[in-house]
């Protein structure tokens, strides 16, 4: 199964296997006695659309497919090779967690594979994919890699097993599923059938540069009109997925995190042929026939602004170019979101000033407030700012705006004051005037807007003041 597995993931007839006759060198417990072909992973390198990756698979079938030494060390020595070359590195789990039988060198093990993760980081890019049971120890290796994707019924992931939860049993809540992790811990970037996991990994892959120095992927054969109009792109300002489908090549839109943190929409299309990372405030939601689903308000949620950060940082990380859609007036009000938001907030604001690749901002309904100015805004280092016709810049409602400001009047007062405050601060070109927006466009003409501004800050270049790393 592990080695289908790798098959199915590259390009037919590449995959070269490395470390095939390594097996377990302890001999604790009779293991000496037991067969462990491959130590329990198959390790090598192939192509995806012609692109070198590097890819390991546990095979659940030796020694259940447990992290032993010679194990951890065929993996580590993949880090080491794909780190040498440039190249991604794809994780295949199916695995009984750690070796018993092999005791302080198996936790040494996970040590070594914990730090060559660590090393790669914003190197090149690290993809998992788990289609078994990925519990305990070995839980931190998707968390340590940019990119998680579970099969939905197989597919197990925790530190602690659901039943070893107070007041839990699996009957109750399966903390350690693929709906949970997807939609509660944001952990996991996609769920389905094992063979549209291998299909979402080949995808993601397609898109993403090798290393954090390659040039951006571009698709040469690309023949989307960069000058193609979008009608009735206003008509979808509310749901930020299907604004993204349409201005982008071929309507192509690859979603991360579609189940976590819904009032913001990450992932990635591309523009004229080159991969751009994507960041949208989401209002409502709509099935396959239009209807509304669920609805968000303009509001964004700490849940929202943490799974927007980490879109924001691998994409700097990897010289990706970063779009944003505002459309926000607030943030979330409730008890639980309120224990995170100033954190996750603060995550997100960091994340924009701290980047240094192109970004694009596109203003395409409210921006209102703090929220706004976390959302990619001019003040915190977007380098273009565009906003639709029909765009409301400023701190708040207009009418809430003329209550605060004249909480004696009446209401024939508060709606002549409404309408001025409207006028005067909330325009969007009264921002325009101010140099808080570029440009005010229509929203039909935004995909050969954004086209062109990324063309232009292709030769981007920022610096940032010498330190050895933020602490935020």
């Amino acid at each position: 199964m592990s080695t289908a597995r790798i098959h199915s993931l590259l390009d037919a007839n590449s995959f070269v296997e490395i470390g095939g006759g390594v097996t377990a060198r302890n001999t604790d417990f009779n293991l000496a006695d037991t067969e462990t072909p491959s130590d329990g992973v198959r390790t090598g390198y192939g192509v995806v659309d012609g692109k070198l990756v590097y890819v390991y698979s546990q095979d659940v079938s030796v020694l259940n497919g447990t992290v032993g030494e010679m194990h951890a060390k065929k993996i580590t020595s993949l880090y080491d090779l794909a780190m040498k070359t440039g190249a991604p590195i794809v994780g295949l789990l199916d695995c009984g967690g750690i070796r018993l039988q092999e005791a302080t060198d198996a936790l040494n093990a996970f040590g070594e594979i914990y730090r060559r993760q660590v090393m790669a980081s914003g190197v090149i890019p690290q993809i998992t994919g788990i289609f078994g049971v990925c519990g305990g120890g070995l839980a931190i290796f998707p968390a340590l890699t940019d990119f998680t994707f579970m099969v939905q019924d197989a597919g197990k992931l925790f530190v602690n097993a659901p039943n070893t939860l107070d007041e839990n049993r699996v009957s109750v809540c399966d903390t350690a599923d693929a709906k949970f992790q997807s939609e509660e811990t944001g952990l996991v970037d996609g769920v389905g059938t094992e063979e549209e996991v291998l299909e979402q990994i080949r995808r993601l892959l397609v898109l993403l540069p090798s290393n954090n120095e390659d040039e951006l992927p571009c698709d040469l054969d690309n023949a989307d009109d960069l000058n193609r109009t979008c009608p009735g792109l206003a008509e979808s300002a509310g749901d930020s997925v299907r604004v993204l489908s349409q201005i982008a090549d071929n309507h192509d839109f690859m979603e991360i995190k579609p189940s976590y943190g819904k009032d913001v929409v990450t992932g990635f299309i591309r523009l004229n042929g080159n991969t751009v990372g994507c960041v949208a405030n989401r209002s409502v939601m709509y099935d396959e026939e239009g209807e509304k689903t669920e609805d968000f308000g303009n509001v964004l949620s700490a849940r929202g602004a943490k799974k927007a950060a980490k879109m924001v940082k691998f994409c700097d990380a990897f010289q990706i170019p970063v779009l944003t859609l505002t459309n926000v007036a607030g943030f979330k009000a409730s008890k639980c979101s309120e224990k995170y938001m100033a954190k996750a907030v603060g995550d997100l604001t960091y994340a924009f000033a701290d980047a240094t690749v192109p970004k694009v901002n596109v203003i395409i309904g409210k921006a209102y407030g703090s929220a706004y100015v976390a959302m990619n805004s001019k003040a915190i280092g977007a380098d273009m700012v565009f906003a639709w016709s029909i765009a409301e810049v400023g701190m708040m409602e207009a009418s809430m705006a003329a209550k605060i400001m004249y909480p004696e009047a009446d209401a024939d007062t508060w709606k002549i004051k409404t309408v001025e405050y409207q006028a005067l601060q909330s325009n969007v070109l009264s921002a325009a005037k101010r140099g808080y927006v570029d440009a005010v466009i229509e929203p039909q003409d935004t995909r050969k807007h954004v086209i062109g501004a990324l063309e232009m800050l292709y030769t981007k270049r920022e610096g940032r003041p010498d330190k050895k790393h933020g602490t935020v």
